[in-house]
């Protein structure tokens, strides 16, 4: 007897061990090996966005983003709900083990009895057992348990995923910020300088030492700048809700920034190595790998449901017609109740489910190899802008100074008779816009640092110091 319990136990472990998921193929990355661009390579693992943004009044920013935004809330709770989920699968995976307690007192009439006199009968009973309990004979259960996991682990990296985008939109609007600020008050010194030469041509003017032509001149160019003002103010209001809304509540006075933008942010230059680091780096792919392992997992589900499926029901306890003697001995009970079932026709249904899981897996690769592209082609372009930025920032400047010195040089040969007004109003005119294309300049650079930093799954390693 104990020889034949031990073969029944070694041929369901035998039959335990089959699954019937396929085997995940090695595949070659479908990008080029190397970076178009030629950059320092290293690992954007080892910086943390607390490094990387190391500015303290963007950091509180950043941790109240994280603590408040509502994206990040929605997808944390979406892990809680897949991570329940797993644990449902996963415990189907082990028995179920229930007490059941029951009892019956039921009064039959005496034509029903027999004796022809009315009885009361009654049962009573007190069971411990496993109801309906599947064997995985070919890892269906044990696949089902694994597509959710891999569903868990896909959500947490979305998670991630959602974590790093939010930080690089919060960066990017507090840069917003900062532009606009700099933009009002390069047009607020604008102002103050034309005002004043406004003021001493209307009196010269009145004197008849200046022309009407020049004093129109003057006052075209003072109205625009008041227009220019107007407008940045009205998109610092705007930059101040698109903040507001990205943290999750009101952003203090005191956490908006007052440096001018040339320090507003402090940022390492970001490491860039090897495509391949992408797969390690970016939580969007393996968010993508682990969809494709659960569907995968569900093709082992889907072959399964060909073979037949053994379910145990068993239970030993006591019973008795008479509470009293319950538990007493001899009132014991077991039973035992294997069921098994064998498809053998559902007009196809198992054949296409199985159709739609294989299919299921093709799209996941796909969508899988798609996010490896388009990884590799939102690094290759934040990669373009940094240099073309990088040297466009120092033309930018350039134009600048030299449009300065213009401007100083036609006002003296304005002071000293030698030009006429025309010729200061457009070198100042210039100076102004030069002023405000070297901010953009500086505003579009920091972006494109950025964006690398979001292209290369920046903040990965950071993820520990704000869950």
């Amino acid at each position: 007897m104990k020889l034949k319990l031990v073969s029944i136990s070694v041929a369901t472990l035998v039959l335990s061990a089959c699954n019937m998921a396929p085997d995940l193929e090695q595949r070659e990355l479908p990008v080029a090996p190397h970076y178009a661009d030629e950059t320092n390579a290293g690992n954007i693992n080892d910086l943390h966005w607390q490094a990387f943004f190391s500015n303290a009044q963007l950091q509180q920013l950043i941790e109240l983003t994280l603590e408040h935004n509502k994206d990040i809330k929605t997808a944390a709770l979406n892990v809680q709900q897949v991570r329940a989920m797993y644990q449902i699968e996963d415990s189907n995976l082990y028995p179920s083990i229930d007490l059941n307690a029951s009892g019956t007192r039921q009064r039959l009439p005496g034509s029903l009895t027999g004796t022809g006199e009315a009885a009361i009968s009654e049962n009573y009973s007190a069971t411990v057992g496993l109801t309906a309990y599947e064997l995985d004979l070919w890892g269906k259960v044990r696949n089902q348990s694994e597509q959710a996991l891999q569903n868990l682990y896909s959500a947490e990296y979305s998670l991630s995923s959602v974590r790093i985008s939010l930080i690089s939109e919060l960066v990017n609007a507090w840069l917003n910020y900062a532009t606009d600020k700099a933009l009002l008050e390069l047009a607020n010194d604008t102002l103050k300088s034309q005002q004043e030469s406004l003021a001493l041509t209307r009196k010269t003017f009145a004197l008849g030492a200046a022309s009407q032509l020049t004093l129109s001149q003057l006052e075209s160019t003072v109205a625009r700048a008041k227009v220019d003002i107007a407008n940045y103010q009205r998109l610092l209001k705007r930059d101040k809700n698109a903040l507001d809304f990205l943290v999750g509540q009101s952003v203090n006075v005191d956490l908006l920034p007052k440096q001018s933008i040339d320090t507003v942010l402090s940022m390492p230059e970001v490491p860039v190595g090897l495509p391949s680091e992408l797969l390690t780096q970016r939580p969007d792919i393996k968010a993508a790998e682990h969809d494709l392992r659960a569907a995968n997992a569900n093709i082992g589900v889907a072959k399964a449901a060909f073979y037949p499926s053994i379910s145990l029901t068993a239970n030993a306890g006591t019973a008795s017609a008479d509470l009293n003697n319950l538990f007493d001995a001899g009132s014991g009970t077991w039973s035992f109740v294997p069921s098994i079932n064998l498809p053998i026709f559902n007009m196809g249904r198992n054949q296409a489910n199985l159709e739609v899981a294989e299919t299921q897996q093709k799209v996941a690769l796909t969508r899988y190899e798609q996010t490896i592209q388009q990884a590799f082609k939102e690094v290759s372009d934040a990669l373009a802008d940094r240099q073309g930025y990088k040297q466009q920032l120092a033309a930018l400047n350039d134009l600048y100074q030299s449009n300065e010195l213009s401007f100083t040089l036609s006002d003296a040969r304005f002071q000293k008779g030698a030009d006429s007004y025309l010729q200061v109003l457009d070198a100042q005119r210039n100076w102004y816009s030069a002023g405000q294309q070297l901010i953009m300049g500086k505003q579009a650079y920091l972006a494109s640092q950025i964006n690398l930093y979001k292209a290369l799954g920046g903040g990965w390693n950071a993820q520990g110091a704000v869950q």
